[in-house]
């Protein structure tokens, strides 16, 4: 455990006015996207497409990191360079997705575990070979009638913990990312409430397996209204709710918080983050690690043209740039019209 390698990494992924972008979409995620926008899912279209947002010129002032996939770490460049290394030579952190995904977690309808613990310390090793610097584990909490349950939250925050003390033994950083599903009609005091609770059950098993906050990040989602829930909470409400759960929780020595979009729509991702990150008083700093909120204008603009490349990447820098601006809390809604 390399705590100076530790230290160094997390500090530059939340560094002021960088996010993270994540781009560790399974090949099954994939599939969905492309369908939107009439793409076949192939292996070099998803390596066409991962490496035009890598090589978009000048990300590098807002983008700190990007999260990979096991396929695209081992994929290079249209010039033959390693993404991984590609990334490193332009001061991007290459971080990688290590979990094996969700599954129904047993006498518990409803409800999921993520998996992915057997031979981790192995994969991890490999991946810090590879050039990964840091790395993502996802869990998945939904909100329903009478869940989430203690033994789902245990289950999850055990899992995670077990996660980062096998990243920080191999001076990976390990991002925390138990999201709080915005699917379904509950309210956004439920949310709060499930929020809490999940962070607690995470931090709680944290300190139990010897993680060092100070070398961890938490993905967090936002405290929001369900999808279906009729009253739609306001963007001040919904940042007034997640720094204050955010403020019970999380511990002052983390680096810094970054949030998952969770399906909101790109620019309320971004207004949202605007809003928290200009409270003071903030014990670390807040940012992004949004994967459909940075992505989706880039894709719609691609589908798969070569031709498209360019005005791809003029939507995806605008996009990043936009949340670059919004968590260091510059970004004002009229700043989304002078694009493209």
């Amino acid at each position: 455990m390399d705590q100076k390698l530790l230290s160094k990494t997390a500090a530059a992924m939340v560094a002021k006015g960088k996010g993270i972008l994540a781009a560790d979409e399974s090949s099954g995620t994939c599939e969905t996207r492309f369908k939107t926008v009439g793409v076949e899912c192939t292996d070099e279209n998803r390596r066409a497409y991962r490496g035009l947002l890598f090589t978009t010129p000048g990300i590098e002032q807002f983008v700190s990191g990007v999260i990979l996939f096991d396929e695209t770490i081992r994929q290079k460049s249209n010039d033959g360079v390693p993404f991984a290394e590609y990334l490193a030579n332009k001061g991007v952190l290459p971080g990688i997705k290590v979990d094996k995904g969700v599954h129904p977690l047993a006498l518990a309808p409803g409800e999921k575990v993520t998996e992915g613990l057997d031979g981790l310390g192995k994969r991890l090793e490999e991946y810090f070979k590879l050039g990964a610097r840091f790395a993502k584990w996802r869990a998945v909490i939904t909100i329903g009638d009478a869940i989430p349950t203690h033994a789902c939250l245990y289950a999850n925050a055990h899992a995670l913990a077990r996660y980062a003390a096998l990243c920080q033994q191999a001076s990976i950083v390990p991002v925390i990312e138990p999201e709080v599903l915005l699917d379904g009609e509950h309210t956004i005091e439920r949310c709060e409430e499930v929020t809490e609770a999940t962070l607690r059950a995470t931090y709680g098993a944290l300190a139990a397996h010897n993680v060092s906050f100070e070398h961890t990040i938490l993905k967090s989602s936002m405290v929001v209204s369900g999808k279906h829930c009729k009253r739609q909470a306001g963007v001040d409400e919904v940042a007034e709710r997640t720094v204050r759960v955010l403020k019970r929780t999380v511990p002052a020595a983390q680096p810094g918080v970054v949030f998952l979009s969770g399906g909101q729509s790109d620019e309320s991702a971004t207004a949202h983050l605007n809003a928290m990150a200009s409270m003071k008083g903030l014990p670390w700093p807040l940012t992004f690690s949004y994967s459909r909120a940075l992505q989706n204008p880039a894709l719609n603009a691609w589908r798969g043209q070569a031709a498209n490349v360019k005005s791809a990447q003029k939507a995806f820098y605008h996009r990043a740039h936009m949340n670059a601006l919004a968590c260091q809390g510059k970004w004002k809604p009229e700043l989304e019209r002078q694009a493209a």
